[in-house]
């Protein structure tokens, strides 16, 4: 018996690490921090334990059902990409029937998590599983697909702010466009890897259809909107020097992503996806906490 439970432990153990590969657990730090931002902002309460515990789970559970099935809607075109072969649904570790119970899973519990918070989250739940899903589809049609996917991390703000307060308010639907220009622009730079390979199999994407110059340049246009548009969500929502000193050294982090790459010299595209943009959304959500909290 100890060592049938030792070996479904073990199995657990692995499935579960191959999991977080799959859904790239680590990436939850471009949404989770901006939720934050938003539960703060509408409650102003650092003690409302429940709808904290509820959102935490909420936006845990989506982005793992998004990420999901973006895996399993793509598995046949990440087995053909030299970058994305290693990938568990590529090599078998994880099975498209395990895939689709743990996609059910997800979309069950971020549903039951939202009708915990409040009757508004619970009719949008369904939306948001919808828009998430829609996402993975987007490539194959409309080289807008960066901004599809800018939209559904968006919604994450408006989302901590809903948990609290059921009512759309002017900040967070302004968080909401900063943070889908913000997502955009990086996903455009991260897209530049695949450009060759996206053109070659008819998807499409803002490199592989327009060019590396132009979509830096479309990047760069976007991260400018991002800046506009938090400067504009936290003037809406009465947020003084410390988010505006924070939000300035952010802008100063874009300058520097868009720095450290160009058109001839892509090699640390990956620190500027996910080293710089893991800064910025941390450092929003540290200087709106304390301009709340002092």
């Amino acid at each position: 018996m100890k060592d049938i439970l030792c070996k479904y432990s073990r199995k657990l153990w692995e499935n579960t690490v191959l999991v977080c590969r799959m859904v790239k657990i680590e990436h939850s730090i471009f949404a989770l921090p901006f939720a934050y931002m938003g539960f703060f902002l509408a409650s102003g309460d650092s003690t409302a334990i429940k709808p904290f515990v509820l959102l935490t789970i909420a936006m845990v559970a989506i982005r793992s059902f998004a990420m999901a099935v973006n895996r399993l809607f793509d598995i046949n075109i990440d087995s053909e990409n030299p970058r994305t072969r290693t990938r568990p649904l590529v090599t078998g570790e994880l099975t498209p029937f395990f895939t689709f119970c743990f996609i059910v899973a997800c979309a069950v519990i971020f549903v039951f998590a939202c009708k915990g918070m409040n009757e508004l989250c619970y009719k949008l739940s369904f939306f948001a599983l919808g828009w998430s899903a829609f996402y993975s589809l987007t490539k194959r049609f409309s080289m807008l697909c960066h901004f599809v996917l800018g939209s559904v991390l968006g919604l994450a703000p408006v989302a901590g702010w809903l948990s609290v307060d059921p009512h759309f308010s002017v900040p967070a639907i302004l968080f909401f466009f900063g943070v889908m220009f913000w997502v955009a622009g990086f996903d455009i730079l991260y897209a530049t890897q695949d450009r060759k390979f996206d053109r070659n199999r008819g998807l499409n994407s803002i490199p592989a259809n327009l060019g590396i110059h132009k979509a830096l340049t479309i990047s760069t246009f976007s991260h400018v909107n991002t800046v506009i548009f938090f400067a504009l969500a936290g003037m809406a929502a009465g947020l003084g020097w410390i988010y505006f000193s924070v939000l300035t050294v952010a802008g100063v982090i874009l300058i520097c992503e868009h720095l450290v790459i160009s058109a001839e010299d892509m090699s640390r595209v990956n620190m500027a996806f996910f080293t710089l943009n893991g800064v910025i959304s941390v450092l929003l959500f540290l200087g709106t906490l304390a301009d709340i909290m002092i």
